[in-house]
């Protein structure tokens, strides 16, 4: 064994892990699944839900994976007989006091607490009682909050709180009535929020969901693209899921290499452009007070032709190029290269240098 490492035994197979390692990273690195609700790998431990709880050294009392680290000759079962009734009994309190109207939530078929009741056969019949009913937020322009559905996992306020460092929201109230909301519930706008869409990326059910997009379709409907923004230069991943050869909405790729899932407002909700009636899309030659469509081959040639016939007259120096940090390093690169090389001139500047 390596002063670095820890074997432990999980499911009767010996697992080597690393000395920070928690069950649940432990279990990931082993492919053993342990299912979770209020963990996102971008968050810190949390150990809310309690739905991750597994029996450690055949204890009676079961230790949640998220939270507890990994230590020397530890063996660990995570689908006893017990954990899965408590796994169940948490469900059903989950469901308890929640809307439960899956045929028209707008998270159906991407929700995991809908997999969950299925995985463990929890109709939310258990217990009855009071069920919280709140209006709908719907005060802003980008995101939907439903707070029936919302189960207090504090995935969105960690979120918003540890990778975006917004503040924006916090739990707030107590008991019965908690919520995680604004101060003083002010509706979400520039000033208090940057609709960066991480809170909607991270919540395991339909309670945040983004609003230009409900109503279009459901998950499996939709097919995700890998693209990269093309607001500025900095290279940010994302997937469009595109139905019926519209893009519905933007999703985060968590593999991402430049923001791993991090995006603004731009890159998450500034997509309406795509399918703009006012967008070009074939070249256009000015003659006279009007523009005539062309094919490219005949833009490039016009504008090899006026580019020589102003060089001759002019000279090299009154012509340049200006790039834009909406092009990648590449694009920037090869317009520096043109013009270097082909016009014969320094004249190269870019809109990101003031």
């Amino acid at each position: 064994m390596s002063d670095n490492t820890i074997n432990i035994k999980m499911n009767g197979v010996a697992v080597q892990c690393g000395l920070e390692d928690t069950i649940l990273t432990a279990s990931k690195k082993a492919g053993i699944r342990i299912p979770t609700l209020c963990h996102d790998d971008r968050l810190e431990p949390y150990g809310g839900c309690r739905l991750c709880i597994v029996e450690v050294n055949g204890g009676m009392r079961p230790l949640p994976a998220c939270t507890t680290p990994v230590a020397e000759g530890m063996e660990i079962r995570t689908e006893t007989e017990d954990v899965r009734k408590i796994r169940k009994s948490v469900i059903a309190l989950l469901l308890s006091n929640h809307p439960n109207d899956c045929m028209r939530c707008e998270s159906t078929g991407d929700c995991t607490l809908q997999d969950l009741s299925y995985e463990y056969e929890v109709d939310g019949s258990q217990y009855e009682g009071e069920k919280c009913e709140l209006p709908v937020r719907d005060d802003n322009p980008f995101i939907t909050f439903e707070p029936t559905k919302c189960i207090l996992c504090g995935r969105c306020v960690r979120i918003c709180n540890e990778v975006v460092m917004a503040g924006t929201i916090d739990f707030n109230g107590r008991g019965f009535d908690t919520i995680p909301d604004t101060a003083f519930g002010k509706p979400r706008s520039l000033d208090n929020c940057e609709f960066c869409g991480q809170c909607v990326s991270t919540c395991p059910t339909g309670a945040l969901t983004d609003k230009k997009a409900r109503g279009k379709g459901r998950a499996h409907e939709m097919k995700k693209v890998r693209t990269t923004c093309s607001y500025c230069g900095t290279g940010c991943n994302f997937d469009l899921n595109v139905k019926d050869g519209e893009v519905v909405k933007v999703t985060s790729a968590y593999d991402a290499p430049v923001n791993h899932g991090n995006l603004c407002v731009k890159g998450r909700y500034g997509y309406d452009f795509i399918h703009s009636d006012e967008r070009i899309t074939t070249p256009l030659i000015k003659k006279g007070n009007k523009y005539i469509e062309a094919t490219w081959d005949e833009a490039l040639e016009y504008c090899a032709r006026r580019f020589s016939d102003i060089i001759k007259k002019h000279g090299k120096e009154t012509v340049g190029g200006f790039s834009s940090s909406r092009c990648s390093n590449e694009e920037n690169f090869l317009l520096s290269k043109f013009v270097r090389t082909v016009f014969k001139t320094n004249n190269v500047d870019n809109c990101a240098r003031v």
